[in-house]
């Protein structure tokens, strides 16, 4: 008897041509076969029914939401522990708290763990821009006070380097379905020295995000024409384009709020960091030549490449159109840029994380929800080369690189907890 090889949805999906017929020869059949997949079909309800709590355009959710969504994924849990099984035990949670989310949404989401399980869980919060200075100071001191922490895939390093975290059980990786992930977020993310220590709770990458009623607007596209811009007035596709829109629409008015026209909204406030991922995602064009892997160090030597040609354009740039910009554009992080700027009706164009896309229609705060629109990173046409030290001309055309900017957060247990069963 040959044993049946699992299929997960992501194979499942790509498999679409195949599966399109065997369906339709399910669906004429007696119905056994709709018991082929039910972790995926029971997974596919649970999306559904996450999407409608409480639904695009019905606001922002509210902790009441969050502790909704914590009990439709709680079904795992009750498979394998009893209630109340862990009355008694407390577990310190250490994340951000960031525009009211993260660790916010946790907490929420939690609420019905806590109450099935009896376990109670204690919060450190912490802002973006504190939040590396906290975790490098647990790390340097070996004071972790955490027992659970939020951690983006760049610090696996300083923590699962030093031995500070716990291994993930295999019975873990079967629940949450891990072969599931998207390729990226794969081994080696995650782990080390051959070891999984993460799970990974979003997939960063940067995109770019721009008022479609800009662009569709009859007044600025003459405006673009009669003074002799070329081509047609349209979302830009390369940074050479932001730049030149963003200085052209200086003096100019929104088209749907009626406010100052803006441009491209750069961050130019630093963000614990995390504010680098912005100069990046405006220099990868420039510097992510398609004939050499690397572009932010040398790979052989490990030397910087933040100071080459590529970078120091993209430098420029944030300097050149800082005129153009929202008055004290100097003092505006990228928590300004996304959420009071962009999604409050200030700004045509802004690269940031899903946040954007995800709130335009889903939060109390988002004005743009019906003009807003998305595209991967403009591209460039050059791009450094730094085998020759020369710019470069693609065949094809435009140098597209997008950023994928963090690769994501993830949750990572301690080994502070490998001494205590109930706690691991």
């Amino acid at each position: 008897m040959t044993k049946a090889k699992k299929l997960n949805r992501r194979q499942f999906v790509k498999d679409a041509s195949t599966a399109v017929a065997g369906a339709s020869v399910i669906a004429a059949g007696s119905g056994a076969g709709l018991g082929l997949f039910p972790k995926s079909a029971s997974a596919a309800n649970v999306r559904r029914d996450i999407l409608r709590i409480p639904g695009v355009g019905k606001g922002s959710p509210t902790d009441s939401d969050w502790q909704k969504v914590g009990a439709l994924c709680l079904n795992p849990t009750k498979a394998r522990v009893s209630k109340g099984e862990f009355d008694g035990v407390e577990l310190t949670f250490m994340g951000l708290n960031n525009q009211n989310l993260h660790n916010f949404l946790f907490r929420g989401f939690l609420k019905p763990w806590e109450k099935y399980t009896g376990a109670k869980i204690k919060w450190i919060d912490l802002a973006q821009a504190d939040y590396n200075a906290r975790l490098q100071q647990s790390i340097a001191t070996k004071t972790v006070d955490f027992d659970i922490l939020e951690m983006g895939a760049p610090f696996e390093g300083d923590v699962c380097g030093k031995g500070l975290a716990s291994e993930m059980p295999n019975w873990v990786k079967e629940q949450i379905e891990m072969d599931d992930y998207v390729g990226y977020l794969k081994a080696p993310v995650g782990t080390w020295n051959g070891k999984t220590y993460r799970i990974s709770i979003d997939g960063d990458c940067h995109n770019f995000n721009y008022r479609a009623d800009y662009f569709k607007d009859a007044g600025l596209a003459s405006a673009w024409k009669a003074e002799g811009h070329k081509g047609a007035w349209g979302v830009p596709k390369t940074w050479q384009q932001v730049q030149e829109v963003s200085k052209f629409l200086k003096g100019k008015k929104d088209p749907t709020f009626g406010g100052d026209a803006v441009g491209y909204l750069d961050p130019c406030k630093g963000w614990g960091g995390f504010g680098f991922y912005f100069l990046a995602s405006r220099a990868t064009a420039y510097a992510k030549h398609p004939n050499d892997p690397a572009w932010l160090f040398d790979a052989d030597t490990m030397k910087p490449r933040v100071n080459n040609p590529a970078w120091v354009r993209a430098i420029q740039d944030v300097i050149d159109v800082l005129p153009s910009q929202p008055a004290n554009q100097l003092n505006a992080d990228p928590g300004t840029t996304a959420f009071q700027q962009f999604l409050a009706g200030t700004g045509s164009m802004v690269s940031w994380w899903g946040d954007v896309g995800s709130m335009a229609k889903t939060s109390d705060g988002s004005v743009v929800g019906d003009v807003v629109g998305f595209d991967i990173l403009p591209g460039s046409d050059d791009v450094y080369n730094s085998q020759t030290g020369k710019w470069d001309t693609l065949p094809g055309g435009p140098n597209y690189a997008p950023n994928m900017a963090y690769i994501g957060w993830g949750v990572y247990v301690m080994a502070r907890v490998d001494s205590n069963s109930k706690k691991r």
